[in-house]
């Protein structure tokens, strides 16, 4: 009787771990597929505020190129990330370029940055940082608008000398008790700019697949 009782026991484990082990594998696949479409709609709604739909008839998300590994260490990136183009009737009329600001005030600042084909900033969105909350997270634009005064500036506007926080001997304003955070923000969208100016010919004239991560 023992025997039968420890025989039966174990089948009923070994069926609840069977169980068990199915419901779980089915809760992941799907939490695994609600992630991921979350994360694709918020890598979506991230590029189209840097270049709304209306000026494109293309997917922002498929449409990309690795970065070239001459521009990694100037754009703060340790390894190639999708460089996103934006076009219009085929032709490329922005890019929007993942880049790090390794000098904010608690760490990195994870930025992409919009530029259009004439060199002038679609916009900037910080997309990730550990800056202190009410002075160095006004990166983002829950907390402050002062992000959006990138909007439409160059490399010749306003002269790249004057690419620098007030502070600093240049047009930008920097955080009322916070400098560093703005400070590392501007130099970065800067060196981006001056990547996009740099490697024109690659990202806005070439197909996808003319160059690869080394930049040939």
């Amino acid at each position: 009787m023992l025997g039968k009782s420890i025989s039966k026991n174990s089948l009923l484990l070994g069926l609840f771990a069977l169980v068990t082990a199915g419901v779980l594998a089915v809760t992941n696949v799907s939490t695994r597929d609600r992630i991921t479409e979350a994360e694709r709609a918020a890598a979506e709604k991230a590029l189209y505020e840097l270049v709304p739909a209306s000026r494109v008839d293309n997917d922002l998300l498929t449409d990309t190129l690795p970065t070239p590994a001459a521009m990694l260490p100037a754009l703060g990136l340790d390894t190639p990330e999708s460089i996103h183009r934006a076009r219009k009737d085929g032709r490329v009329i922005a890019v929007i370029v993942p880049a790090v600001a390794p000098d904010g005030y608690s760490g990195d600042i994870r930025l992409i940055v919009g530029v259009n084909r004439d060199g002038s900033v679609a916009g900037v969105r910080a997309l990730a940082h550990k800056e202190t909350p009410g002075l160095g997270d006004k990166v983002d634009t829950t907390k402050s608008d002062w992000i959006y005064s990138f909007n439409d500036k160059s490399l010749g506007n306003p002269d790249t000398e004057k690419w620098k926080v007030k502070k600093d001997g240049g047009v930008f304003d920097q955080f009322t008790g916070a400098t560093i955070t703005p400070r590392a923000v501007t130099g970065q969208v800067k060196r981006v700019l001056q990547q996009v100016a740099e490697h024109r010919t690659l990202l806005f004239e070439l197909p996808a697949d003319a160059g690869d991560s080394n930049g040939r």
